[in-house]
């Protein structure tokens, strides 16, 4: 991943730390700390270091589709997730930011960022078992 600070990768493994640990205060604490000190920028960068993390390594060449079966049916922040996601693995910046600026708009990116940050821990521990 290039162009993204290595404060943005540090942050990322700290949210890790947290949300293994189950504490997901601890999770929001960082994500808060990141803004305060960087600004929303900062928590784009976390956030796709976490998307990162949850793919692995992206296949060169071509658009790729993820199945979300029912995905339309889920909560706000697993839409999000599965959307945010999908922008990375296909390298769609314009996508990812309008996903970020809506869920900044409804008031729902610290729920956005948790649920990306659970759903990057249980994707570890899958590849784990």
């Amino acid at each position: 991943m290039t162009g993204v600070p290595q404060d943005a990768f540090e942050d990322a493994a700290q949210i890790l730390r947290c949300a293994l640990n189950g504490d997901s205060a601890a999770v929001a604490d960082t994500f808060d700390a990141v803004v305060s000190r960087v600004g929303v920028v900062g928590a784009w960068d976390v956030a796709w270091c976490l998307a990162a993390t949850m793919v692995g390594q992206v296949p060169p060449g071509g658009a790729w589709t993820l199945e979300f079966p029912e995905i339309d049916d889920a909560r706000y922040d697993k839409r999000w997730v599965a959307r945010f996601v999908s922008a990375y693995v296909n390298g769609d910046f314009p996508t990812g930011e309008a996903l970020f600026g809506a869920a900044i708009a409804d008031g729902r990116l610290p729920d956005c960022l948790l649920a990306l940050a659970g759903s990057t821990v249980a994707t570890l521990r899958h590849r784990a078992a």
